[in-house]
């Protein structure tokens, strides 16, 4: 039988969980400093020291690097408000209050060194860049009253969102990086998303022993998440344009969402293995199976239509040539 637990409950009894991952964490973390991934030696003073301002013509990356980069720069920027809803849920005590701040720290370093790229490189424009940091780090990220209302537990929404969201992330930085065509944005990219890999593995460990020890609960939020996830950047200047260049050129779509993020958290939480469910459970399971069906059938629906959209594309590309 499931026990109900409160978020202050679960957090007393997967505190030992906590600090075992977290001295896991901190035995494989790599220690890495941002400044030895930016090519400095690219750099050069804009107008107000007496140099040039940026212009379209001197950024080397495509149009789709650059909206994956400025996504993936925006995500990490709102840092604060990540990091206060995990201070909320978590509290600032013991492991979880340890591993809050570890985890702050080791994210802070991936916007330090995606924007010294971009700055010095000048690869986006640094000014609009700047523009949109004000405009989404102002607004913040929260859940929606919506997502509150499906699940009533703090706790086990966030580990669950988060175990999600991190190897969301980490897909769509390496996939940036394939598409930079530069080597240094490539291995910079690596090591971001070797650090969201890790965090991915702390997240989801916590999930597992939720799933030990209160199997129904664990299972609702997990179900919640994953069938209303949203990436964090969502609210940002350009998301939605930006998104589906990044799903129509392979960095982050349907496919890679299922494939990649869902599939390997279900199995490895073994969800649809489980003997621990009762009743209501076992109904809930049922529901999510099914969600992820029709996810499978929205993929495939997906690339019919991005197909023919690049069929078309190239076409006129073609007339345009002849």
């Amino acid at each position: 039988m499931s026990r109900e637990l409160t978020d202050l409950e679960m957090l007393s009894e997967l505190e030992p969980v906590a600090e075992a991952n977290l001295n896991r964490h901190l035995s494989v973390a790599t220690e890495w400093h941002p400044h030895d991934y930016v090519p400095w030696e690219r750099g050069r003073n804009f107008a107000q020291m007496g140099g040039d301002d940026w212009d379209p013509e001197q950024s080397q990356l495509s149009e789709v690097a650059k909206a994956a980069m400025i996504t993936n720069l925006l995500t990490e920027d709102n840092l604060p408000s990540y990091h206060r809803q995990a201070a909320q849920y978590f509290g600032l005590d013991g492991a979880w209050g340890t591993w809050v701040g570890r985890w702050t720290a080791e994210e802070n370093r991936h916007g330090i060194v995606i924007r010294d790229y971009l700055v010095v490189t000048r690869g986006v424009d640094p000014v609009a860049l700047e523009r949109a940091r004000m405009e989404h780090m102002t607004a913040g990220f929260n859940p929606t009253d919506e997502e509150e209302s499906v699940h009533k537990t703090d706790f086990l929404l966030s580990v669950a969102y988060t175990t999600l969201q991190e190897l969301a992330t980490r897909v769509s930085h390496r996939n940036t990086g394939k598409v930079c065509d530069d080597p240094v944005a490539d291995r910079m990219l690596q090591r971001v998303a070797a650090d969201e890999n890790l965090h991915m593995i702390f997240y989801r460990n916590m999930c597992s022993a939720a799933l030990d020890l209160v199997p129904d609960q664990a299972l609702e939020a997990i179900a919640a998440v994953i069938e209303n996830f949203r990436m964090p950047g969502q609210g940002m200047p350009n998301f939605r344009r930006n998104g589906v260049l990044m799903a129509k050129h392979g960095i982050y779509d349907p496919r890679q969402h299922l494939e990649e993020v869902v599939t390997p958290n279900l199995r490895k939480w073994r969800i649809f293995d489980r003997s621990d469910f009762s009743a209501k459970g076992e109904q809930r399971r049922e529901q999510l199976a099914a969600y992820v069906e029709d996810l499978k059938r929205q993929v495939i629906k997906f690339e019919e239509q991005r197909d023919r959209m690049l069929a078309r594309e190239a076409k006129k590309r073609e007339a345009r040539a002849g």
